[in-house]
């Protein structure tokens, strides 16, 4: 869909939506903007909200970084620069949001065996000087969800901002910002086939923080610099796809997580995080006790499989997720499974029929 809507806009020609910044008001700049428009009300149709409410970023971790810095400036505007403002968050969070909680006065909370985060302990951690709590909507690397609906209530009635990292979640559940109700909310567009480096953060109707990047009044002063049209209308057309969905994602790793309990087990591989039933429906993580994953992950990429192993914000890297060591669990030999929107049965066949000979090869004494 996204591809679909990027090639019409393309061939429209050069009055078409691309040709003009959406801030004038010359003919090539409104039609610029009425694209714009149109694509900011598509987001805002899939995900619960107001057209006013969506505000176009490069991406989750931009969108992250927005709703961290702009709680802790309007927490200074309002108390002080002496008063940086606390932030509260899960020690299973994404990078992006663990890295922004660290640069200044921050809680981190920890999770139980499954990746979940007590509501209760994460509310206790909330003081006087408290200007935002994050909580993801379901962890990016063992799927399991996380209570958001009762800690945004609870932020809520305490008067305390509250940003929802939804990156995982979009396109995959359900996700509705307005009965959630919570303040801020970041999602990410190539999660559910839209362009890489599109996303949008969601800022509760009434909420005021700063802009991260200044330097013009777009995106009604929220975000500077001009939009990028292309990119806004590749992602609401994926949004629109998505939110029109079957929902298929379950099946696919439900047969992940049944060969897990069957024959995958047999070879020594463990499922760790919540059950399905309470975790993100597209992410398996799975578990081996004594072969390096590395040479596990180049095994099935020379079998046509792609996954992943480690922290999963730091693919370059291998270090060991951050996310299992806070569950208590083996954090070195993990394989971070995930479908997407083009994933096919034959795709997970694939990858259950190479696992097993790939873990048997590594183990298999050499002659």
């Amino acid at each position: 869909a996204a591809a679909d809507a990027i090639r019409d806009a393309l061939d429209a020609g050069p009055a078409g939506p691309l040709a003009g910044d959406p801030g004038r008001i010359h003919q090539e700049g409104m039609a610029a903007r009425v694209a714009l428009e149109q694509a900011r009300d598509a987001v805002a149709a899939a995900f619960g909200a107001r057209g006013r409410e969506v505000v176009f970023t490069s991406g989750a971790t931009e969108s992250i970084a927005a709703a961290t810095w702009g709680a802790r400036a309007r927490h200074a505007d309002r108390h002080g620069a002496g008063s940086p403002g606390h932030v509260v968050a899960a020690a299973v969070e994404h990078s992006a949001v663990r890295e922004w909680a660290a640069r200044g006065p921050a809680t981190v909370v920890g999770v139980d065996g499954t990746g979940r985060v007590d509501p209760e302990e994460l509310l206790d951690a909330v003081t006087e000087g408290t200007c935002l709590v994050h909580l993801q909507w379901g962890n990016h690397e063992v799927g399991t969800l996380q209570p958001v609906t009762e800690v945004v209530a609870a932020c809520r009635e305490r008067g305390v901002l509250v940003h929802v990292d939804a990156a995982q979640a979009a396109g995959q559940v359900p996700v509705d910002f307005g009965a959630l109700g919570a303040d801020l909310m970041s999602i990410s567009g190539h999660k559910f086939g839209g362009p890489p480096g599109t996303g949008v953060l969601l800022v509760r109707r009434g909420v005021r923080v700063p802009p991260l990047v200044v330097g013009g009044d777009q995106e009604r002063a929220r975000r500077a610099g001009v939009e990028n049209v292309l990119g806004a209308i590749g992602l609401a057309a994926a949004a629109t796809e998505a939110a029109a969905a079957e929902p298929r994602a379950r099946i696919l790793t439900g047969r992940i997580r049944d060969w897990a309990a069957g024959d995958g087990a047999r070879v020594g591989i463990e499922v760790v995080g919540a059950a399905a039933e309470t975790s993100l429906p597209h992410i398996v993580c799975l578990t081996f006790p004594d072969v390096e994953p590395q040479p596990v992950l180049l095994g099935l990429d020379a079998a046509g499989v792609s996954v992943h192993s480690g922290s999963s914000c730091s693919s370059e890297s291998l270090e060991p997720s951050p996310v299992l060591e806070a569950m208590g669990v083996d954090a070195q030999r993990s394989l971070r499974v995930s479908v997407g929107w083009s994933s096919t049965v034959e795709d997970v066949d694939r990858f259950l029929d190479a696992l097993p000979r790939v873990l048997d090869g590594l183990r298999s004494p050499r002659t």
